[in-house]
């Protein structure tokens, strides 16, 4: 089959490799009809995760047809129509018992390297480095799916692929993110990155009731995408964001702030040199310039939401104003198991059709361009679909 392999820092490749194989008796196999590149794909095309192995196959976010299936698989029968969840949950452990997927105990078969920065593992996923399991990514024609039963989620045939195929990471990312912010009723959010996962947020905060939601951002594409899904939008570059939200706000700050951006985000001025300089050469794993710039701009009392993925280690944040304003901290790779039936039901209901973030796509074939075009924001691009 083909597939997009990583071969190094800013190098993709498809190249011919051998279709995956049933492996454990719970495993299935899907045919991919539909797959995507994801922001945190740029984070390996880029080099900042570490463990990653030339010819390593990526992709997240896909969705197919089931060809084959393992003798112990009974929920999924092929032929069906599925979508899968980026994290691989095994369903009966402490933290999936729990509705904790992304935390599952069973899945990384390598926890032992995550364990050695984080402490603790969380769960595999798909073709995201050896650290997180080492497992082939969507990316691809073909995909092997451990634990089918429990991760493979059945699309009704009257939904076109794009409606459904964010409910693989981006779509329940954003929602979750927002769900994270706790908010009530009125209340104010202020977003920065208003890249495909803040523009999903932004839609979420709208659908839990948030009164107002800020988007922050540079990119005119992206802020006139956010506008259009109810945000008020500020540019980085022509304003003081912390300024312009105090008096967006009369003064008090946004009820909840999201980091939507993570390790890669883009500061200006000696800030922005600081953590370039210190990432390039190790001394920082991440440019956490988002994170410092959302935990000041927070009212007393709020919430941070961080569904930016962050890898390692980053220095100079602002501990103090995070205690002593008392806020609350919500972050995780998302839970996306625990979203996907919630949130069918929204596009089912005509509530939201995900497919508006979609801007480029392209054969398989053409993955390195995509990922070129997506990195570099050419040609006005959000997202990019890929048809195998």
């Amino acid at each position: 089959m083909k597939a997009v392999c990583w071969q190094g820092t800013n190098k993709v490749t498809v190249e011919s490799v051998p279709d995956p194989k049933i492996i454990n008796p719970r495993d299935a196999v899907i045919k991919i009809t539909s797959t995507a590149i994801c922001g945190s794909d740029l984070h390996l095309y880029d080099g900042f995760i570490p463990t990653m192995e030339q010819g390593d196959i990526l992709g997240h976010e896909f969705m197919g047809e089931v060809v084959e299936v393992g003798s112990e698989v009974k929920r999924i029968k092929v032929g069906d129509r599925v979508v899968n969840p980026f994290p691989i949950a095994c369903g009966h452990c402490f933290f999936c018992q729990r509705d904790l997927t992304s935390l599952c105990d069973n899945t990384n078969p390598n926890a032992f390297m995550a364990e050695a920065i984080m402490g603790y593992s969380p769960s595999g996923l798909f073709g995201y480095s050896h650290m997180l399991g080492g497992y082939a990514g969507g990316q691809a024609e073909y995909a092997r799916v451990p634990h089918a039963d429990v991760g493979l989620f059945k699309i009704p045939n009257e939904l076109a692929d794009e409606q459904v195929l964010f409910l693989s990471d981006i779509f329940p990312t954003g929602y979750m993110a927002a769900e994270n912010c706790d908010i009530k009723a009125g209340d104010i959010v202020a977003i920065w990155g208003c890249g495909p996962v803040g523009q999903f947020a932004i839609r979420s905060a709208r659908m839990l009731g948030a009164g107002r939601v800020i988007a922050i951002d540079r990119i005119p594409e992206r802020l006139e995408m956010a506008q259009k899904g109810g945000a008020e939008i500020l540019n980085f570059e022509e304003v003081d964001v912390g300024e312009a939200l105090k008096e967006m706000t009369g003064g008090r700050g946004p009820d909840s702030v999201m980091d939507a951006v993570g390790m890669e985000a883009h500061g200006l001025g000696l800030e922005g040199f600081y953590d370039k300089a210190k990432q390039a050469v190790r001394l920082e794993t991440d440019r956490p310039h988002v994170l410092r710039q959302a935990i000041v701009a927070c009212r007393k009392g709020g919430t941070v939401s961080i569904p930016g993925v962050y890898g390692g280690f980053v220095d100079k944040i602002p501990m103090g104003a995070a205690m002593n304003k008392a806020l609350t901290f919500k972050t995780g790779q998302t839970h996306v198991h625990r979203y996907m039936g919630r949130l069918l039901e929204r596009i089912q209901n005509g509530e939201i059709d995900p497919s508006f973030v979609i801007t480029h796509r392209l054969k398989l074939e053409d993955a390195p361009t995509g990922y070129d075009i997506f990195k570099h924001k050419k040609d006005n691009c959000i997202k990019i679909v890929l048809k195998p």
